[in-house]
């Protein structure tokens, strides 16, 4: 509600306005003025009476009106009493423009803690410091100190950066295209890129937001907003500082291969968030989705008025993994129609430079109609006889009513420009180069893609992972009672049997003697590798011995890799070697790993491994929680997996094994936050078996419990429970999964058309696709959805749903809940509304709500049983129940 009020007010308060030209206050006044803000502007400057012909007031206390926000442009260290005094008047908002807060040192973080103490009581929204201004073009308002205003439109701009901000205004201004919002957030002390997703996701006539970024505050918060938005607008992103993520490493393969900006990488494309790398590539992509749709699929269609530029369309589009489409023989013959006898005869569509401007409109049309056409790239050059201009005035009517996508690029210099005006005054997204063009559409393209991928209904399955959790807790409960940082060798692969990650037995010798003991016990031939936790990398010291076929063998062996581990590592704990049994040679090996950031918490490796696993980099990334689909995508994304299918004499893997040794491996750093990385190479590869022959866990005390160390919220176990109804009927309560949605279809149809009005409150004849994905891909942090079921296996029934949908604040949230028809009646409901009641309370939920038509007298009555407050809605047949925070407590 206050950031409603905050980018939509009736009033402003100036707070350092002034009417000296060049000054910052000035601009903002001036800004006001000339976009034509409707509401109210309070000048306050004690150095005037009035500004700009508005009566000026001393302090913001004096004005004595309503006011919804402020932009205070005066030296820090006046702004935390500004800021309380803006409290108390009863402010939404205030846009921070000052300096001088953190970026300027211990000094500048004190002033700013000192500031959202002020804040805070009276729920005031801090935009800033150190920022632009806001800008919203439906309001007229244009509360900054920028250069230009920004035109109207439907793409909404957030930046961090007050430079790129007027740099892209002036573009903009350029191109002919505009913005629903202009937010320059600055510090981001209080509102951030979380905020402002959420809010501009909840706008209907914000077609797309667009970000440049240089960090990310509240990360969980962050991927929440973005994964909820980017199901219903792009959101394209350019985030800055790869070089400078890029060289932060940790001491292990899966450290050193998931640098920062990689994993930046990894949440934004699980966010469904489009990331571009230079600011060429932001703006091209703002300007096409301020004018077009973006494409649904991969099929462009190139028409071209001369041969080498359609050959560089054709190769940039190569250079992404992408073919131009082809043409199915009814496009291709009404194109034999109207274009010369030599004409390419394919795609892209070459008219010829001599060809006149009539006949390339034709084939524009053609094409735009194409059903094989996801989109269209005209490329028009001065050429041969062809009117640039002329053509372009042409199509730029006949482009606005395209039923695909186009983009055009008109290259050349001076003979060009004009007609690139054309495409822009006419709301035509037009590029200086076929390569820029083709960019764009393959960005959006992908942004489509990975969107169906995060919307993917996943496959039922049945089948729970079996873990020894218990056992898994005492290994790593006895390593952090000695305050181990890493476990070693043995205990590490113990780790990961007790997950269900394949290893191979592996036994520590701490003498000659016990080594040739365990080898007559393993079996020769066998491998010996040095031990120690202080030793991460054994190939560092001669570490390992390979193929031991005699006691004599073991015993040298023994010597010599101890002799080099102290003499490369003389200060390191060597407890012994251990004795493993001697692997066959692998057809190839993997690595799978995982490591904890500061930031972002566990990061999921997969890739090709070895000791060349840091040189080749073929490796992804995916962040937990995991799932087979997630996992797949992972796998799909290196080069090692087009092996996995079988290479010649290589036999094919089981794909769907890898995945679930990932997912086990993401449910490990799930339940142990205390995992700092993982590194399980090789994973070997022999004859389409898997086996960890080498692995490593390092370890620290965990700030936080599981799963809050995870940026995206998992799974909760936790609230899983049996049941029994009043008639001795069992069934379980757990939370919705993904894969619920053919059981959520088969429970709609159990309704009848009362218990459907009675849930939905209107006649719903059935759930969409769209409609099942939302319902059973919920973001946990944002929404407890709990299920009964009855029976397992394929027979198994979903009964009943009970949801509850958290408001923004955090602080309150609704219920709805539908039981099967021939269900209800008998606790299952009671039972459901119980567990989510409880779920809520533990979210800290302080009053949970929902409407109750006043012919539900079963919901009624249940929800008087459990302590809800009941009251009639004014001039409706409806009821609202309402629950308190310590109500709920006792449920």
């Amino acid at each position: 509600m206050n950031l409603h009020r905050l980018f939509n007010p009736e009033s402003v308060a100036v707070i350092g306005a002034g009417e000296r030209n060049g000054s910052i206050g000035y601009s903002i006044m001036k800004n006001l003025f000339e976009t034509g803000f409707k509401g109210k502007i309070f000048p306050v400057n004690p150095k005037y009476k009035q500004v700009m012909g508005i009566p000026a007031f001393s302090d913001i206390r004096d004005i004595g009106e309503a006011m919804d926000m402020a932009v205070i442009a005066t030296p820090m260290t006046h702004i935390p009493e500004i800021v309380d005094a803006c409290g108390n008047a009863g402010l939404a908002g205030v846009v921070i423009i000052s300096s001088g807060g953190k970026e300027t040192g211990e000094k500048g973080r004190d002033m700013e803690r000192r500031i959202m103490e002020k804040a805070r009581p009276h729920n005031l929204r801090v935009i800033g410091p150190n920022c632009l201004g806001i800008m919203n073009t439906s309001r007229n308002l244009n509360a900054s100190f920028a250069h230009i205003s920004p035109l109207p439109g439907k793409v909404a701009f957030l930046s961090q950066s007050g430079a790129v901000c007027t740099s892209v205004l002036d573009l903009a201004h350029r191109e002919n295209f505009g913005f629903s919002h202009f937010i320059s957030l600055g510090s981001m002390l209080d509102v951030d890129f979380a905020d402002m997703i959420d809010y501009f996701g909840s706008l209907d006539h914000v077609s797309s937001i667009v970000m440049y970024m240089e960090s990310i505050t509240n990360i969980r918060n962050f991927m929440s907003a973005a994964r909820a938005a980017s199901r219903l607008k792009p959101i394209i992103v350019l985030k800055s500082g790869r070089s400078a993520a890029g060289a932060r490493a940790a001491a292990s393969h899966t450290g050193a291969l998931a640098g920062v900006d990689g994993i930046y990488d990894a949440a934004f494309q699980r966010a469904g968030i489009l990331r571009v790398n230079e600011f060429e590539e932001l703006f091209d992509c703002s300007e096409f989705l301020a004018k077009q749709p973006h494409p649904s699929g991969p099929g462009l269609a190139i028409v071209t008025n001369a041969g080498g530029p359609g050959v560089m369309a054709a190769d940039a589009l190569a250079s992404h993994g992408m073919e131009p489409v082809e043409f199915t023989p009814e496009t291709l013959a009404r194109l034999d129609k109207i274009l010369p006898q030599n004409w390419s005869r394919g795609n892209p569509v070459d008219v010829l430079g001599s060809t006149d401007p009539g006949a390339y409109m034709e084939a524009v049309k053609i094409c735009t109609s194409a059903p094989e056409a996801d989109g269209v790239l005209l490329i028009c050059s001065p050429a041969g006889t062809m009117d640039t201009l002329g053509l372009a005035k042409a199509l730029a009517d006949h482009l606005k009513t395209a039923p695909c996508p186009v983009l055009t690029a008109w290259i050349g210099g001076d003979n060009v420009i004009k007609a690139r005006q054309i495409f822009n005054q006419s709301g035509v997204a037009t590029y200086d180069s076929a390569e820029r063009a083709v960019k764009v559409f393959k960005d959006l393209y992908q942004y489509g893609r990975n969107l169906e991928m995060l919307s993917e209904i996943p496959v039922r399955a049945d089948v729970r992972l079996k873990i020894d959790r218990e056992h898994a807790d005492r290994i790593l409960g006895q390593a952090r009672k000695k305050g181990e940082r890493s476990l070693a060798e043995a205990e590490a692969k113990s780790l990961l049997l007790a997950y269900g990650i394949p290893a191979n037995q592996t036994k520590i010798a701490d003498s000659e003697k016990t080594a040739i003991e365990l080898s007559w016990q393993t079996g020769f031939p066998v491998v010996l590798k040095i031990c120690s936790r202080d030793i991460l990398h054994k190939s560092d010291c001669k570490g390992v011995a390979l193929d031991l076929k005699t006691p004599e063998e073991v015993k040298t062996a023994y010597r010599q890799i101890l002799g080099d581990a102290k003499k490369s590592f003389p200060d390191a704990d060597i407890k012994g070697v251990t004795v493993q049994t001697m692997q066959p040679t692998p057809d190839y090996e993997l690595i799978i790993g995982a490591k904890k950031d500061d930031h972002f918490g566990p990061v999921i490796l997969f890739g090709m491994g070895g000791i060349l696993t840091e040189i080749f980099r073929d490796s992804a990334m995916g962040l937990p929680p995991l799932n087979q689909s997630l996992a797949r995508q992972m796998i799909e994304k290196t080069k090692i997996s087009t092996v996995l299918k079988g290479f010649r004499n290589i036999q094919p893997v089981d794909r769907t094994r890898i995945e679930e040794i990932l997912i086990r491996t993401a449910r490990l750093v799930t339940d142990f936050p205390e995992i700092k990385a993982i590194d399980i190479n090789p994973l070997v590869v022999k004859d389409g078996t898997l086996t960890a022959v080498d692995a490593r866990v390092l370890i620290a005390p965990a700030d936080v419990a599981s799963p809050m160390h995870l940026i995206i919220s998992s799974y909760p176990r936790q609230y899983e429970k049996q049941e029994t109804t009043v008639d001795g009927h069992d069934f379980f309560i757990r939370p919705i999964r993904p894969s619920d949605a053919d059981l959520l279809l088969d429970h709609f149809c159990s309704l009848s058309p009362r218990s459907i009005y009675m849930r939905f409150f209107s006649p719903q004849k059935k759930l969409s696709r769209q409609m099942l994905i939302k319902l059973t891909q919920i973001d946990y942090d944002r929404e407890i959805a709990l299920v009964a079921l009855m029976g397992d296996g394929p027979a198994q029934e979903m009964v009943g749903v009970c949801r509850i949908i958290l408001y923004p604040d955090g602080t309150q949230a609704e219920f709805a809940m539908a039981i099967s028809d021939h269900w209800q009646g008998r606790g299952i409901g009671s039972s459901l509304l119980k567990a989510c009641l409880r779920a809520a309370w533990d979210k800290g939920i302080k009053r949970v709500m929902g409407l109750v038509l006043a012919e539900n007298t079963q919901m009624l009555k249940l929800g008087k049983k459990l302590g809800f407050t009941i009251a009639r809605v004014s001039e409706s047949s409806e009821y609202e129940l309402v629950i308190e925070y310590e109500q709920m407590k006792m449920v």
